[in-house]
């Protein structure tokens, strides 16, 4: 058995079995798991796993486990499952020991509180605007992977075009990395029916239409349409309409002719309505977008970058963050580029430089350092959840302080936009360390690599000085950094969790 099957087999221990998990998924970081009991959910044993960098308690379970390891586990998971379910594995398997001590016992308590608390949390957060905003995520989340590929390899064939290398190649690599984006149209289309449950391939076929050749002989509002107008924002709307008027129309149509006329007028008419509204309406969106984004960093551009890279930690938090997704995307397929994400991207070089002012900070807290040694690597690489619910976030001031150093390094991206040197990523999806092969701007791959490298080390710089000086009041560093007893004190690692729980719940309250 490899490291990934058996991360796979431990974890799904660690959830309650087969007979716990009603989903599995994965997007680039995240193992999503839908949950029977949660309270079968041993969640800090889940944390304390080797390969595991931090547990989010949403709308799914999601053990964070960083890119490339999350579809490998994710994989065997599912694998798994399935062979663990045709064996009809005996019911009522224990996971406890049946004994423990007082520390334990108040370990326990701690964490039902705080599962408690987290439930109460997102039933609260269990909004229409929410969840529709999960539902874009879901559309455009598993376009990522590609839209990564794409980017790298367009980022490359910048690079060997502007040394005016290997010219016999270049067109082929512009064939790779454009291929993706002039049908992107086509699979948001198709995910967008799927997840308002329509015919996928119905999202797919009316999504066809905004990229179609032929839609340059067609005239909407008095003007010409042409081949792509509207983008992905019409392609999204042009789906979802599909998937409304498919599923009325089965309501209505009689069995023996579904087959026949449900699909045809749901396309027809979603087809009519697309060219004649939809793509006109949302090409004036898309365009709006773009201006919008280029005026903002061109007049107030160091303003946008503070209050971007400010907030975006919190957007996160909150899930608000996947708004920005269909933008992101529209960008890219405008301008070749997104300049919002070097801007949002600075929001984790402060988490990076306040994560490691904690951990100075706090030299007796053994398990808040060793929580940072672990996931500090993937921080650098752009993957901050786990510093963010597994140190800053349940901390409290010190997320505060994290955000004070992402407005810094967005400010200074921004202030480089307004006077004249964009930055832009050709994808969406990493960040930190990672966005570098996808980086370009308005003067090159060189500048933009710059600029954002600096941006960076600002975010740092001001993320670590920020925690360090006014991260904790006299009274955190006292409770968090007191000495763990000795052995045979009646003390043990246990004594550490209230400690940082009682913060936890003060910022969870909040």
């Amino acid at each position: 058995m490899d490291k990934y099957s058996q991360t796979a087999a431990d974890l799904l221990d660690l959830v309650g079995g087969p007979e716990n998990v009603t989903s599995v998924a994965n997007c680039m970081t995240r193992l999503r798991l839908g949950i029977a009991d949660p309270a079968r959910v041993r969640d800090q044993q889940i944390k304390d796993h080797g390969s595991v960098l931090g547990t989010v308690d949403d709308d799914t379970y999601q053990i964070i486990l960083g890119p490339g390891a999350v579809t490998r586990v994710a994989d065997a998971f599912g694998t798994l499952i399935e062979e663990r379910r045709a064996a009809a594995p005996a019911a009522g398997t224990g996971t406890g020991t049946g004994t423990g001590t007082a520390g334990d016992d108040a370990a326990a308590r701690l964490a039902a509180e705080g599962a408690a608390i987290r439930a109460r949390q997102k039933q609260r957060n269990a909004t229409p605007f929410k969840l529709f905003l999960r539902r874009i995520a879901n559309i455009f989340v598993p376009l990522i992977p590609a839209l990564i590929a794409c980017g790298i390899v367009a980022g490359v064939n910048g690079l060997i075009t502007n040394l005016h290398w290997l010219p016999a190649i270049q067109p082929a690599l512009g064939a790779i990395s454009g291929g993706f984006m002039s049908l992107i149209a086509v699979f948001v289309g198709y995910n967008a029916a799927k997840e308002f449950g329509g015919t996928p391939i119905l999202g797919g076929a009316v999504g066809a239409i905004v990229v179609y050749a032929g839609v340059a002989d067609i005239s909407a509002f008095g003007e010409k349409l042409s081949p792509g107008q509207g983008g992905v924002i019409g392609a999204l709307g042009a789906a979802v309409l599909c998937a409304s008027l498919e599923k009325w129309l089965r309501r209505v149509v009689p069995e023996a002719i579904d087959v026949l006329v449900t699909p045809t007028l749901a396309v027809l008419v979603s087809g009519l309505v697309t060219l004649f509204v939809l793509m006109y309406v949302a090409g004036q969106i898309s365009t709006g977008i773009g201006h919008g984004a280029g005026w903002l960093l061109a007049h107030a551009g160091a303003a946008a970058g503070l209050i971007l890279g400010g907030l975006f930690l919190p957007l996160v938090m909150l899930g608000l963050h996947q708004a920005l997704i269909p933008i992101h995307t529209t960008l890219i397929e405008q301008q070749g580029y997104t300049v919002l994400l070097p801007i949002l991207a600075m929001a984790g070089a402060g988490q990076v430089g306040a994560a490691v002012a904690i951990y100075l900070r706090l030299k007796n807290n053994a398990s808040i350092r060793r929580t940072i040694r672990s996931a500090l690597p993937a921080g650098f690489l752009g993957v901050g959840e786990p510093l963010i619910y597994g140190v800053s976030l349940p901390l409290g001031r010190p997320f505060v302080t994290a955000c004070a150093g992402g407005a810094l390094g967005g400010g200074f991206v921004g202030l480089l936009s307004q006077l004249g040197t964009t930055v832009g990523s050709t994808a969406i999806g990493p960040s930190g360390w990672a966005l570098f092969p996808l980086l370009d701007g308005s003067r090159g791959i060189g500048p933009a690599a710059a600029i954002y490298g600096i941006g960076l080390l600002v975010g740092y710089a001001a993320g670590f000085a920020a925690t360090y000086f006014f991260g904790f009041s006299k009274a955190m560093l006292a409770e968090l950094n007191a000495p763990a007893a000795t052995p045979g004190e009646g003390a043990g690692e246990a004594d550490e969790e209230p400690a940082i729980a009682a913060p936890e719940r003060a910022a969870v309250d909040a």
